[in-house]
C-alpha cells in the first residue's frame, strides 16, 4: 500500500475535519463550564436557556457549513461540510470522551473534600494504630477544603495549622503524611532537615525546598491537564493518520478516506509503516517550560535568568531547526501505526497544552495546596542542658532560616514568585536525645499541633503483617506465586515472627516496624533461593518451628553482643 505522506508534506498541518471536530468539541466543553460554574450565564452576565445554548450551537454549525465547494482557510477546495458528514460513531466517541473527563474532574474533586471520618479510613487500610497522627492529619485536610469555602474577604486570614510528629523510627510518621498526599492529589515534598545548610555555608539553603516543591506541582499540574485534554486530544490523532495515509481531506475523494477510515477503526492496519516528525523533546519532563532541556551554560537552573535564558535559546534553535518552519527540532522516524497513535496524541496534547498556562495553575496548586514534609527535625536541634553553641553549619542556623519559609515568605523559582503563606507543613522526629523544648521558641510556635505517636507493641507488630491490604506476608506470597509455587504461613508462625521483631526491638536498637523487613528476609532467604528450581505446584508451608530455627542465630548474636564493650 503506497503512502502519501510527501501529499501530506506539502498540505497544510492540520485537516478541516479535524479543526470542526475541535470547534464543536470545545463548544461543548464551554458550554457544559457555563452551565456548572457560572450558574446558566453567558459572558454579559445574563441568564442562558437551554433553548439559547442549543441556538448558539446550530448557528456555529451553520457558519461552518457556509461557503461550500469554496475555498476554506486551510487553502485548499473543500466539499460540503455538514453535521450530517459526523458519523455516529464519531459522536459516540466525543460523547464517552468527554464522559471520561467528567469522571476525572469528579474524582478529584472528590478527594479534595474528603470527611475526617473517610481519610481515617482510608489511612487504616495502609497503617496500624496511631489514630492521633491520622485525626491530626484528616483535620487539617478538611480545614484545607473549608478555607476554600470562605468568603474572599476571610479567606487570606485563615492559615493553616502546622503540624509536629514526635515518635519513635519506624512508627509510621512518614507513611502516614505520604499517604494523606496521595488522598489529596496535592502537591507533596518529603525533604530531610539535616541536607540543609545555614545560608553562607557551601551546600542547600532551605529556599531550594520550595523550588523542588514547584517542581512536583507543575508535574502534577501537567499530568492534570493531559489527562483532562486527552479526550479532545484523541478526536484529532485519527485525521493525523488520515492524513499521512491518504494525504488531506481535500487533496482526495471523500469515498478513499472513509474507505481507510473504517479499515483504521477495524483494526487492519495496524503494522502499516508511517513517517512521523517527532520532537526531540516529547515527553520530557516539563515539556515545553524547558525542564528537559540540557544547559548548555554554568549555573542555577531553579535560577529565574537562567529559565529565561534557556527559554531564549530554545526559541533561536528552534527557528532554525527541525524539518518544518518555526517550532522545535524534530526527527523523522518510521513507525507502525499501532505505535504511532501514542506517538501522536503525545505531540498533539504538547499542541493542546501550549494553550493553557501551566506555571500560573502550578504557582496556585503550590501555594493553596502544597504539603511540606520535614522529617528529622530533631536532628537539626542542640540540647540547652550544655552551654556551648554548636558550631554546625546544619543546626541552628537552619532552624532559623525556616522560620520565615514557615511563616510565610515569597521565594523565587523559574516559574515565578511563590508565596508560602498557605502552605501546610509538618515537621517529624524522634527527638531521643533532645526534647521538643530546645528547638527555637519561634520554630515551636510555628508548630502549634503536636502529635505524639505510640511506639510499636508485639499486637501491632502481628497487625502489620496481617490487617494492611498490601502487608508483608501477602508480598511474599505474589512473589514466590510467580515461581509456580504456592506458599502459605501458620498463624502461630506469624506471632512468632511479630515476638521475635518485638524482643529485637528492646534489646538491640528499636527500629520499629522496619525489623519485620530483617526478620521475614532472614526466613524467608533459603524459600526464595530454593523456590525457582521447585516443581509447579509444589506447597510450602512457614511454620512456628521454621522461624525458631531461622531466627536462632539472630538470637543468639543478639544476646551476646551485651556483654561486649
Amino acid at each position: 500500500m503506497l503512502l502519501a505522506s510527501s501529499a501530506f508534506r506539502r498540505g497544510p498541518s492540520g485537516s478541516c475535519v479535524a479543526r470542526v471536530l475541535r470547534q464543536r468539541t470545545s463548544m461543548q466543553f464551554l458550554s457544559s463550564t457555563a452551565s456548572t460554574s457560572d450558574g446558566d450565564k453567558n459572558d454579559d452576565g445574563e441568564d442562558v436557556s437551554p433553548a439559547d445554548v442549543d441556538e448558539t450551537v446550530t448557528t456555529s454549525s451553520d457558519v461552518v457549513d457556509a461557503n461550500p465547494g469554496g475555498v476554506s482557510e486551510c487553502g485548499g477546495e473543500v466539499s460540503d461540510i455538514s453535521s450530517s458528514d459526523v458519523t455516529s460513531d464519531e459522536t459516540a466517541q466525543m460523547k464517552q470522551l468527554d464522559g471520561e473527563s467528567a469522571d476525572a474532574n469528579e474524582d478529584f474533586l472528590t478527594t479534595m473534600s474528603l470527611r475526617p471520618k473517610e481519610v481515617v479510613n482510608e489511612l487504616d487500610r495502609h497503617i496500624v494504630g496511631q489514630a492521633s497522627a491520622k485525626r491530626a492529619v484528616a483535620i487539617a485536610m478538611r480545614n484545607r477544603w473549608r478555607r476554600r469555602q470562605l468568603p474572599q474577604a476571610l479567606l487570606k486570614e485563615v492559615t493553616p495549622r502546622n503540624v509536629l510528629m514526635i515518635g519513635p523510627t519506624g512508627c509510621g510518621k512518614t507513611e502516614v503524611a505520604r499517604r494523606m498526599a496521595k488522598l489529596s492529589d496535592a502537591p507533596f515534598l518529603k525533604v530531610e532537615a539535616t541536607k540543609f545548610t545555614e545560608v553562607g555555608y557551601h551546600g542547600r539553603d532551605v529556599d531550594q525546598i520550595v523550588r523542588d516543591l514547584m517542581d512536583v506541582s507543575m508535574n502534577l499540574t501537567k499530568k492534570r491537564q493531559m489527562e483532562k485534554l486527552r479526550g479532545e486530544a484523541k478526536l484529532l490523532v485519527e485525521d493525523r493518520i488520515l492524513d499521512m495515509l491518504s494525504g488531506p481531506e481535500y487533496s482526495g475523494t471523500k469515498g478513499q478516506r472513509e474507505s481507510f477510515r473504517g479499515m483504521l477503526r477495524e483494526g487492519l492496519l495496524e503494522n502499516q509503516e508511517l513517517e512521523v516528525d517527532v520532537p526531540e523533546n516529547l515527553g520530557g519532563a516539563g515539556g515545553k517550560d524547558g525542564d528537559g532541556a540540557v544547559l548548555a551554560f554554568g549555573g542555577d537552573s531553579n535560577s529565574m535568568n537562567v529559565q529565561a535564558m534557556t527559554d531564549l535559546m530554545k526559541k533561536l534553535g528552534g527557528m532554525g531547526g527541525g524539518r518544518g518552519r518555526g517550532g522545535p527540532p524534530t526527527e523523522r522516524k518510521k513507525m507502525p501505526i499501532s505505535e504511532a497513535r501514542e506517538v501522536i496524541l503525545e505531540i498533539e496534547l504538547e499542541k493542546l497544552l501550549e494553550k493553557v498556562d501551566l506555571k500560573k495553575e502550578a504557582v496556585t496548586a503550590a501555594e493553596e495546596s502544597g504539603i511540606v514534609f520535614i522529617d528529622e527535625i530533631d536532628k537539626i536541634c542542640s540540647s540547652r542542658d550544655f552551654n556551648s553553641k554548636s558550631a554546625d553549619a546544619s543546626a541552628e542556623g537552619v532552624q532559623r532560616d525556616l522560620l520565615p519559609l514557615v511563616e510565610g515568605t515569597t521565594i523565587s523559582t523559574k516559574y515565578g514568585n511563590v508565596n508560602t503563606d498557605y502552605m501546610l507543613f509538618i515537621g517529624s522526629g524522634a527527638f531521643h536525645a533532645v526534647k521538643p523544648s530546645d528547638m527555637l521558641p519561634e520554630l515551636q510556635g510555628r508548630l502549634p499541633i503536636r502529635v505524639e505517636l505510640n511506639g510499636l507493641t508485639e499486637d501491632d507488630l502481628y497487625k502489620i503483617l496481617t490487617v494492611p491490604e498490601a502487608n508483608l506476608v501477602r508480598q511474599q506470597i505474589e512473589l514466590i506465586k510467580t515461581e509456580g509455587v504456592e506458599l502459605r504461613f501458620e498463624d502461630d508462625a506469624l506471632r512468632q515472627i511479630a515476638k521475635t521483631a518485638a524482643h529485637l526491638n528492646r534489646t538491640v536498637e528499636n527500629i520499629g516496624a522496619r525489623r519485620l523487613h530483617t526478620v521475614m528476609e532472614r526466613i524467608m532467604e533459603e524459600i526464595s533461593f530454593q523456590s525457582a528450581e521447585m516443581e509447579k505446584g509444589e506447597q510450602v508451608v512457614v511454620t512456628k518451628e521454621l522461624v525458631k530455627e531461622r531466627l536462632s542465630d539472630i538470637l543468639t548474636t543478639s544476646d551476646l553482643s551485651k556483654y561486649i564493650l
